[in-house]
């Protein structure tokens, strides 16, 4: 799996741990700031990642990260958008 960290052209930086509960079961799901989406180990559920990261404004953002994880990622900013606009 290729991370955001991998020939960055910006200046590195650590990957960031967020906590969340999962809504289905109440399980803590941990989510790395490279990560697009992980499931909760306990029920399955899908939790995505609500801070994207520099993928969205890089302009070495396909390089870095390749045209699958691009892919991934851009579409859960989209995925975002549309659900704070409601």
């Amino acid at each position: 799996m290729a991370t955001i960290m991998e020939g960055c052209q910006g200046r590195p930086r650590t990957p960031t741990i967020t906590e969340k509960i999962c809504p289905n079961c109440g399980e803590v799901i941990e989510l790395f700031s490279i990560d697009t989406e992980v499931a909760c180990e306990k029920c399955g559920f899908v939790a995505y990642n609500d801070q994207l990261s520099c993928v969205q404004w890089c302009k070495y953002a396909k390089a870095c990260v390749g045209e699958q994880m691009y892919a991934s990622l851009m579409a859960a900013a989209d995925s975002r958008k549309r659900r704070r606009a409601g």
